[in-house]
């Protein structure tokens, strides 16, 4: 992995666009309910970018801002603020796997393309984990899409890709109830979430595609098609087809793969090597970097690891 580093003691700042077309883009993966710590990559980020390009710059966050960290409140609070405080950056929010089901706990979904209401039909593919997985049998769920009845529940044991017990439910997310001031699992979080909180994940993207966005190479400066998704894209699918679920945010299905998925997801597509394509995700709890291809997760949500971004056109990695 080739990865260009930054200590905020001692800022680098990367190579000056040799246009004006060469627009800072910075990419800020999974902030998982640590406000501290994104106040210190905010911080950092600024030093090491500047002030002029900092102020003009694409900031896309790749999603998961709540569960596991204490303070999921105080992060939605400070997102929401930065375009008045920043009017002239452009912010992307996407979506992530536990964004998708606080909002589904909370009725803070997008609605279904066909008009329909109420996601009880999403169950049936998840059935068989409902006990293992003990969802959310309280208050408004006869109703809630399985995410959020997951995300919801309550199940007491160790998470055994981490070596340590979950957080409330699966999602890990008693510490997002908790900073809300209402118990797990409690109904009570409908109404203690703002509104402008619910209509900030009612309106978090799936995908974002940006064109011509400049990035050093071993080659030199190129420009390149990118596509943000949280997690990244199914290379058994078709890339066009995907794209137009992730731009529809089809909330009827019961899963997405490129908002949860795995090893599924981890490469680019064959399809998309025929146009230089930058592919930019978090979720994987990785920094990973592998020719046009970005994970930006350094944290997993752990308290002792670092949020991390990457900056483009110079590829530098910043950490809180």
């Amino acid at each position: 992995m080739a990865e260009k580093n930054s200590d905020a003691s001692s800022p680098m700042q990367p190579p000056a666009p040799s246009d004006a077309s060469d627009r800072t883009v910075i990419c800020i993966g999974d902030i998982h309910g640590y406000h501290s710590k994104l106040l210190r990559l905010w911080s950092n980020l600024q030093s090491v970018v500047g002030p002029t390009s900092f102020e003009t710059a694409l900031i896309i966050f790749l999603g998961d801002y709540n569960d596991r960290g204490p303070h999921t409140r105080q992060v939605i609070d400070f997102l929401i603020q930065l375009p008045a405080k920043y009017p002239r950056q452009r912010h992307v929010f996407l979506c992530g796997n536990h964004d998708l089901a606080f909002a589904a706990f909370v009725g803070a979904l997008p609605p279904r393309p066909d008009g329909s209401t109420g996601w009880s039909d999403t169950w049936e593919e998840y059935a068989e984990n409902e006990e293992r997985e003990g969802w959310y049998k309280g208050e408004g769920y006869s109703e809630m899409h399985v995410q959020g009845r997951r995300w919801g529940g309550t199940v007491d044991r160790l998470n055994p890709k981490k070596g340590m017990s979950y957080k409330g439910s699966i999602y890990d997310a008693a510490p997002t109830f908790e900073s809300y001031g209402v118990p797990h699992a409690s109904s009570d979080l409908v109404k203690a979430v703002p509104d402008e909180h619910k209509k900030f994940l009612r309106d978090l993207v799936w995908v974002h595609e940006e064109e011509n966005v400049a990035i050093d190479t071993e080659k030199g400066r190129i420009k390149c098609h990118l596509i943000a998704v949280h997690a990244g894209l199914e290379k058994i699918k078709k890339v066009e087809e995907r794209l137009q679920v992730l731009r529809a945010r089809d909330t009827s299905l019961p899963t997405v793969q490129e908002l949860r998925g795995r090893m599924n997801v981890w490469d680019i597509p064959k399809e998309q090597l025929e146009n230089p394509t930058i592919l930019v995700s978090g979720h994987h709890g990785k920094l990973h970097i592998e020719g046009l291809r970005f994970i930006i997760d350094e944290s997993g949500g752990l308290e002792h690891l670092p949020i991390a971004a990457i900056i483009f056109p110079s590829q530098q990695i910043v950490r809180d």
